[in-house]
């Protein structure tokens, strides 16, 4: 089940240079048969010269404030981004406590065959947070893709657990535990953990064979920045990386947020442009 909604929206956006934002609401099968739900943000006056696939961060969405700002700095430079929610987020369907780490990344290659399908399959794969994670373990299974990004990643997706640490009793006991996460409460489900347990997350990234650029603030408080050295420590050539001085993970400042699209979108262009 394949949809593509006629919707288009098309009006001022939080970008500091006041662009006008247009993006097509889009629709298509994930997980389970689930309905996932997105955006695929556009350039305004010339077709995509490449086109990029985002993954949010945990028990994010796809309108996270730090997503917008980086899908118009990207096109602004003529990259297409479709960004959507993984399954039980946001729009789309699914219930979130049947989803893991493996389940993201079935999504991740889910939408890049939709764009592969209905548009052009993604040159470029980023990735805020877990959701940097999900796209560094989605590559191999994305062949179009040929460059990486990921923002304040953790080397390996079981970092997740120190935000679960105060139910992971409960979670062991009882098969699943009610945790809030963000200020938001979600049900985690013992089969979550054990996902985890089963990602080799290292071999992953030494065989990435893609053009790797990370992004990680020094300062970063939810994700260390020693995760980011571990996934450059890990990874072949070509690999950059760029600090994001002062920042927060979430990226909540639009000049944070801006900076990182557009560092994407100069460094990419040798790659797919």
């Amino acid at each position: 089940m394949t949809m593509n909604g006629p919707i288009w929206t098309r009006g001022m956006g939080p970008s500091m240079q006041g662009d006008t934002m247009v993006s097509k609401r889009v629709y298509f099968e994930g997980t389970d048969d689930n309905r996932l739900a997105g955006y695929l943000d556009l350039p305004v006056d010339s077709a995509p010269a490449a086109y990029a696939l985002f993954a949010h961060c945990f028990t994010c969405t796809k309108n996270l404030k730090a997503v917008n700002y980086i899908s118009r700095a990207l096109k602004r430079e003529g990259i297409g981004v479709l960004r959507f929610d993984f399954t039980g987020l946001g729009e789309s369907e699914g219930d979130f406590s049947d989803t893991n780490f493996s389940s993201n990344v079935e999504d991740l290659v889910a939408a890049a065959k939709f764009l592969e399908t209905e548009y052009r399959a993604p040159g470029i794969l980023i990735g805020h947070s877990l959701g940097g994670a999900a796209v560094l373990q989605a590559a191999t299974d994305i062949p179009s893709a040929i460059a990486v990004a990921t923002i304040g990643t953790p080397a390996d997706p079981r970092h997740v657990r120190r935000h679960l640490l105060d139910s992971m009793e409960d979670i062991q006991a009882s098969g699943e535990a009610e945790v809030e996460l963000a200020g938001r409460r979600f049900k985690i489900k013992k089969q979550f953990l054990d996902d985890l347990d089963g990602v080799r997350m290292q071999a992953t990234i030494k065989n990435l064979n893609r053009a790797l650029i990370i992004f990680h603030s020094p300062v970063d408080d939810t994700v260390g920045i020693e995760n980011a050295a571990r996934i450059f420590q890990a990874a072949l050539h070509p690999k950059s990386f760029i600090s994001l001085d002062k920042a927060d993970h979430l990226l909540m400042n639009a000049k944070d947020a801006s900076y990182v699209g557009s560092m994407i979108a100069a460094w990419v262009r040798r790659y797919v442009t």
